[in-house]
């Protein structure tokens, strides 16, 4: 493991290597001003290291990149009321048609019918969720997508057809590890907690609202218009030792240098 930090695909698509460094301004294709961003983070992230030769800074990768640390990516999608379900098949179809992730599944309160399964894609797995009471129901198991074969990305849609756009295999691959680098970055439980009186954490860091007895969605729930409001410090907890706690994700991994051997001995 190299970081508990998001390392930009940038930085790893780029010419750097652990053992070939190159100049700064060709570490990254890219602006001037978001090539400076990638190195940036890329060096926050314990993942480039600068160098100097001949008066010019170089930029060299600390370690390869484990091109396989992550194995399986879940897509879900979801929607928690199927009577309004606005662009839901045409996106499922899109996850289907592309094929980025191993398996796509739809996340739903609403009471599924047959008419709600015959109008999801046959490949896309449907659970029913309560995020009051957490119990779920798995009503149809997804399909295993191809990940690993070119797909096809779905285009605007015109009267008489469908503008469809191949995708290479090398593209699926950079475009998995961006979601899984931005999964892993992004981190877990990762909204604000309410400034409010009423607010706690549960066991398993969701926040919970003791004047109206539920877990609550920060976003959509809390604000000064909610007539319980009383303003006071979020409460408090150790996020990443409750992510510890449960799962294998470690917030404060070694890192890993490579650095090549034998060298000092020509000095």
């Amino acid at each position: 493991m190299i970081t508990d930090e998001r390392i930009p695909e940038r930085a790893i698509a780029g010419p750097a290597g652990v053992g070939t460094s190159v100049r700064r301004s060709d570490a990254v294709d890219a602006s001037p001003q978001t090539t400076k961003a990638v190195i940036e983070q890329a060096l926050a992230a314990d993942f480039f290291t600068i160098e100097h030769h001949n008066g010019y800074e170089h930029i060299r990768q600390t370690t390869r990149y484990p091109t396989e640390w992550f194995d399986r990516i879940i897509g879900i999608e979801n929607k928690p009321d199927l009577k309004r379900p606005g662009e839901l098949t045409r996106q499922l179809q899109v996850d289907i048609s592309l094929g980025l992730f191993d398996a796509v599944i739809l996340a739903t309160k609403t009471h599924v019918t047959r008419a709600h399964l015959n109008r999801i894609p046959d490949a896309v797995g449907v659970w029913q969720f309560n995020p009051d009471t957490d119990n779920r129901t798995i009503i149809r198991q997804p399909a295993e997508l191809a990940t690993g074969t070119p797909g096809i990305e779905l285009g605007s849609d015109q009267s008489d057809h469908t503008e469809i756009h191949p995708v290479s295999s090398k593209e699926k691959t950079r475009a998995r590890r961006r979601i899984a680098e931005r999964a892993y970055g992004k981190g877990w439980r990762n909204y604000t907690l309410p400034s409010c009186a009423h607010a706690e954490t549960q066991p398993d860091g969701r926040p919970y609202c003791t004047e109206f007895d539920c877990v609550i969605n920060p976003a959509q729930s809390c604000d000064t218009e909610c007539p319980a409001h009383t303003h006071a410090e979020p409460p408090q907890y150790n996020k990443a030792k409750v992510r510890d706690a449960r799962s294998p994700w470690n917030h404060d991994p070694p890192g890993a240098r490579y650095r090549q051997s034998g060298l000092d001995r020509f000095k």
